[in-house]
């Protein structure tokens, strides 16, 4: 990974699934820390729980929730294009790029916190919160830490329209659409154009 200057920020146009989860997986991580300090320790277990599926999610692809946000409606940005019949949602594991290295690190850090803070110090309780509340601040205006480290180290972004390549760029045989910019799609979408405006009763611009 070549390193890079910049600025990392989601696109926030939309509640697609990644940026769904990450909303209710910040919440879950402020209420069970929150339950954890002021009633009762081992509450924290659900912090401990929401790391082990990030985990999971970033090995296999496999999201829990993510899956029933499909089926309620919402669509994917990093979803596997040939997903399975019985897995409505399943993320791209073609390779490890930003998004997926997030939800590694985040259920690392906060299963290591938690299980710090049972078995030697509340205080540790500190780093769950703000993960948590770092996590609500992604999904709400696109901007992480986290993933600006992992940015300005070179991880290959996906979900940022201005990177390439970009899972959502049909030069990475990912996606109908490009919204990636590259030159390729912008000089095919200008010669539609073009012909539509020579023959717009002949030109399909679907």
């Amino acid at each position: 990974m070549a390193l890079r200057s910049g600025v990392y920020v989601v696109p926030t146009s939309r509640w697609y699934i990644e940026r769904t989860v990450w909303l209710i997986a910040g919440i879950v991580l402020l209420i069970s820390t929150a339950l954890a300090l002021f009633v009762q320790p081992l509450w924290i277990l659900g912090v401990v729980a929401t790391g082990l599926v990030s985990i999971q999610v970033g090995l296999t692809g496999f999201c829990p929730v993510g899956n029933v946000l499909r089926l309620l409606g919402f669509t994917p940005m990093l979803g596997d294009p040939a997903p399975r019949r019985w897995i409505p949602y399943r993320m791209q594991t073609d390779r490890w790029y930003l998004e997926r290295r997030i939800y590694v690190a985040v259920g690392i850090n906060i299963s290591v916190a938690s299980t710090l803070m049972l078995m030697y110090s509340a205080w540790w309780a500190a780093f769950t919160i703000f993960v948590g509340g770092a996590m609500v601040w992604f999904a709400a205006t696109g901007y992480c830490v986290m993933a600006n480290a992992l940015y300005w180290l070179g991880a290959e972004p996906r979900l940022q329209p201005e990177s390439a390549p970009s899972a959502r760029c049909e030069e990475c045989g990912l996606s109908k659409v490009c919204v990636g910019g590259h030159k390729h799609s912008r000089e095919k979408q200008a010669a539609i154009l073009k012909a539509a405006a020579a023959s717009p009763t002949l030109v399909n611009l679907s």
